[in-house]
């Protein structure tokens, strides 16, 4: 079974279901043990990983995992990637993605305890690609070239911050501690039947807020590795959030924010779940 790749008390080790392996460990130190070094050489790292077994059995104890790419230098955002998410925003869908960015210190683990900011905090579940070799000027046929792999990511939006003023303060608001969950793995687009049609979904308390499936996005993978590398470089870690579907809280009637107390738990098929328990800021 190929691996997937997670940050477990900080160190990048494979797991599976039967098991776990430290890398740095098993492979003598050639690999990590710092997650991100993984992806400066990753179709080599890859290859040795993929030939490994469970050094040590049984579940992972998911308290322990981290976010699988913790440092990245560069972390892209997409808005209105879903047709029926940019309907409900009242946004016309022609034209290029919208970009923006989460700064890299708001990236949390796969079961994260958020503060609650101000009262209009916001879920948006999406598909987080993590890309795997230097980019540039890359055709769209070549996209999942450049994939490592992919992993289940929360946009958490603090909408009166993101929203204050004459224009958006879209970065900053949704950039507070622990605005950026990912996880529980990095796994590589290779171990998925179709890595462009996966079901995507959100449940707040328990009840599905968000649900869909990522071949419905506008710009997919490939075409936004195209498009990002055809203006920046993109290097090996960086992640890119690729947009969420229909059903966040600000775009209901009447409109729904998280508070202490809730608890949010995000899932792609094929890629696990995450889980956010919201609880009062100190």
């Amino acid at each position: 079974m190929i691996p997937r790749l997670a940050n477990l008390a900080g160190r990048a080790s494979l797991w599976w279901e039967s098991g776990a392996l430290d890398v740095f460990d098993a492979s003598g130190g050639r690999w990590g043990p710092e997650p991100l070094s993984l992806f400066e050489d990753w179709e080599r790292f890859w290859g040795w990983a993929t030939n490994r077994e469970p050094a040590s059995q049984g579940a992972v104890d998911v308290s322990l995992l981290g976010p699988p790419v913790p440092k990245p230098r560069q972390v892209f955002a997409i808005g209105l990637n879903y047709r029926d998410h940019a309907a409900e925003a009242g946004y016309d869908t022609d034209g290029l993605p919208q970009v923006f960015t989460k700064f890299p210190s708001c990236l949390g683990g796969p079961a994260s305890t958020v503060a609650a900011v101000g009262s209009r905090m916001d879920w948006e579940v999406e598909l987080v690609a993590v890309i795997g070799r230097h980019a540039e000027k890359v055709k769209e046929q070549d996209g999942w070239r450049f994939v490592a792999g992919l992993m289940v990511g929360q946009d958490l939006s603090a909408r009166d911050v993101q929203l204050a003023g004459a224009a958006p303060q879209w970065s900053l608001g949704k950039s507070f501690k622990g605005f950026g969950p990912t996880g529980p793995a990095v796994v590589a687009p290779s171990a998925l039947d179709d890595p462009d049609d996966l079901e995507i979904e959100c449940s707040l308390n328990g009840k599905v807020m968000q649900h869909d499936r990522t071949s419905r996005m506008i710009w997919s993978v490939p075409q936004l590795v195209a498009r990002l590398s055809s203006v920046c470089a993109l290097w090996p870690g960086d992640l890119i959030f690729t947009g969420t579907p229909a059903g966040v809280g600000n775009r209901r009637d009447p409109q729904v924010y998280m508070g202490a107390g809730d608890r949010l738990v995000s899932r792609i098929a094929g890629l696990g779940e995450i889980t956010v328990d919201v609880v009062e800021a100190p």
